[in-house]
């Protein structure tokens, strides 16, 4: 479904998920539950360190952050693709995908600082135990969730900028069910030259620094754990970080196999939409699970809030 266009491109079509009609509906119907879901399970992480003086402490103030995140990026992409589901329309406006790719190159940069802020702050209250308090003050994890917001939507400016400044004049065949930068930086007619360097550079320095500083936080925090004598001094302090970590694995490992294995086979291609599928749309529903299924006090949190809308029913 290739179009060519003698003059600038205005719009462009985004390729979807599927283009088989028998499998639109179901695809549409499974990921209007996960959306739901996604939706629900972060907002009841938000609800409960919101509600529960208990949990106003940093690691929940990062956990709450990284809820409202996965919020924002499902909501990125996520009703676009449903309506893409639904209808035979699949284009998209070249201001509306800018804003689409800025807005979600954003968020998933905020994530990764995120991420990286949330490993140092572990890092700390493993190590340094008896300093937490000292070092991981109310001001200092502000600023570091100020820093993460900030450093994310600098980082996307850069990037959104330097894509759309491109010459776009040839197809405007999107292969992918979002923006994102490879996709729409091969579409240009233009010198690709600067906006890859760009995106190489700035994205690798940035990328790299958050990645290796959760890395080292975490070979600190496991050579810390194997120092305590006692085995269940181990399991609590290993329990501390262990949802954090299964979260950074999956985000990591969804995103290297997203964007550092590029092909331009059919087959390869399609295999590309469903991995980054499972990196934009899946992780965002998974982390609230992870956390909760494993953290008692926001299990307690949600449960005496929702005890606490039953009882009023109850009385009257």
């Amino acid at each position: 479904m290739d179009i060519y266009n003698v003059t600038t491109v205005t719009h462009f079509i985004l390729t979807g998920l599927s283009d088989l009609p028998e499998v639109r509906y179901p695809l549409f119907v499974a990921f209007a539950i996960i959306y739901q879901v996604t939706l629900v399970g972060n907002g009841a992480i938000l609800l409960a360190v919101g509600t529960e003086a208990k949990l106003h402490t940093p690691m929940y103030y990062f956990l709450a952050n990284l809820s409202l995140l996965d919020i924002l990026c499902s909501s990125t992409t996520v009703p676009k693709m449903l309506r893409n589901l639904l209808t035979e329309d699949h284009s998209i406006s070249f201001a509306g995908c800018a804003l689409q790719l800025y807005f979600l190159v954003a968020l998933m940069g905020t994530e990764v600082f995120l991420l990286a802020a949330m490993a140092y702050d572990r890092y700390v209250a493993i190590c340094f135990p008896l300093h937490y308090s000292v070092i991981i003050t109310k001001a200092r994890c502000a600023q570091l969730v100020s820093g993460t917001w900030a450093a994310g939507f600098i980082n996307s400016i850069i990037h959104t900028v330097s894509t759309f400044s491109l010459s776009f004049c040839r197809s405007n065949l999107v292969n992918q069910y979002y923006c994102d930068i490879p996709q729409i930086v091969a579409l240009s007619c233009s010198s690709t030259y600067v906006a890859e360097m760009l995106a190489l550079v700035i994205g690798g320095v940035f990328g790299t620094s958050a990645f290796l500083t959760t890395l080292i936080s975490y070979v600190y925090i496991i050579s810390t754990i194997l120092k305590i004598q006692s085995a269940e001094g181990k399991r609590k302090a290993f329990s501390t970080c262990a949802s954090h970590l299964l979260v950074v694995c999956l985000f990591y490992g969804t995103a290297i196999f997203t964007y550092l294995r590029r092909s331009s086979s059919q087959s390869s291609l399609s295999r590309d939409r469903l991995i980054s599928m499972l990196y934009g749309i899946i992780t965002p529903m998974l982390n609230p699970v992870i956390y909760s299924l494993r953290n008692t006090e926001v299990k307690g949190a949600l449960a005496r809030f929702a005890c606490g809308r039953c009882s009023p029913q109850v009385q009257a």
